[in-house]
């Protein structure tokens, strides 16, 4: 081999070395440690399908959402009617693709606002300290102190029901604060580094600097916060249907379908096992998916 050819080899193999020690971005390392995570994939893979059947409810459900068969009331399953009729004659089967629909909204709606207030809340006290924290957090406390379902009965009465809407603010309304406080405390541990201080010192604006260099250090509890609030307002809805608080029964959701058929669960049980277990089902394959991304974002996770 001439020495040309040497030296080319030589500059190949170094060359392959530098690639292959390249470091990844922190992205490509949490992507990387997601797909090791069966766990992860199984629920990813549960909750998409779930979610894709909901979302294409108009065109494989069976029946529509409200059409009654007089014929066939709280009828046990058949070729007809896979999982049987509710009540009033209603295919249980389209009613599940459609509440899944209402309760999937309920469960990603509520949990957006939740997060959002939540962390507004937690940078703004974490970050500023003094009064601005002392305030916030005080607001904190007694937001977790106030009896939420005494408010619900007032809208209730006032608005001569609940609306989907109603439902997501009011579950909204009561849910970022565990989030504000966990946000507040990563702030206040982020505020005194080093590349902060400098930011100070050259006069980036206090907006600039939680925007771009503090919220960036805590995007991974917040989309497991995320992730997990959606599941935890989901089992919400369904509580609050299941007391007579929910969607009107004439909108279906897994909750209020669950309220429906509870007379019913000695003498029709696939009726409340249907929307149980469509709960449980999704419910569960949130956590995984939460699970997965919590061990994703840890840093001294050797997965």
């Amino acid at each position: 081999m001439s020495t040309a050819e040497t030296t080319l080899a030589t500059v190949d193999r170094r060359s392959m070395q530098q690639v292959q020690t390249k470091p990844m971005s922190p992205w490509r390392i949490v992507w990387r440690r997601l797909k090791r995570s069966r766990i992860a994939l199984v629920g990813t893979t549960v909750f998409g399908l779930v979610l894709l059947a909901c979302l294409l409810a108009p065109v494989i459900a069976p029946y529509g959402k409200n059409d009654i068969d007089l014929f066939n009331i709280t009828a046990p399953a058949s070729t007809d009617h896979w999982l049987g009729t509710d009540p009033l004659g209603r295919d249980v089967v389209t009613r599940l693709l459609y509440g899944g629909q209402l309760s999937l909204l309920i469960g990603v709606g509520s949990a957006v606002i939740a997060v959002a207030i939540g962390i507004l809340v937690g940078a703004v006290a974490g970050y500023y300290g003094g009064w601005t924290d002392s305030i916030l957090m005080r607001f904190v406390d007694l937001m977790l102190a106030f009896p939420s379902i005494f408010l619900l009965l007032i809208v209730a009465a006032i608005l001569d029901g609940i609306t989907v809407a109603n439902v997501i603010i009011f579950l909204a309304a009561f849910g970022w604060m565990w989030l504000a406080r966990i946000i507040r405390g990563e702030f206040l541990s982020l505020k005194q580094r080093e590349f902060v201080e400098a930011a100070r010192m050259i006069g980036v604006p206090s907006r600039q600097i939680i925007m771009r260099h503090l919220l960036p250090n805590v995007t991974g509890p917040i989309i497991v916060a995320l992730t997990l609030d959606i599941a935890l307002y989901i089992l919400a809805e369904a509580t609050l249907s299941f007391l007579g608080f929910g969607v009107k029964p004439e909108n279906p959701t897994w909750g209020n379908m669950l309220n429906e058929a509870r007379t019913y669960a000695l003498t029709r049980p696939l009726l409340v096992i249907a929307p149980g277990l469509t709960i449980t089902l999704v419910v569960l394959a949130i956590n995984f998916i939460g699970d997965g991304l919590r061990d994703a974002f840890d840093p001294t996770s050797g997965r």
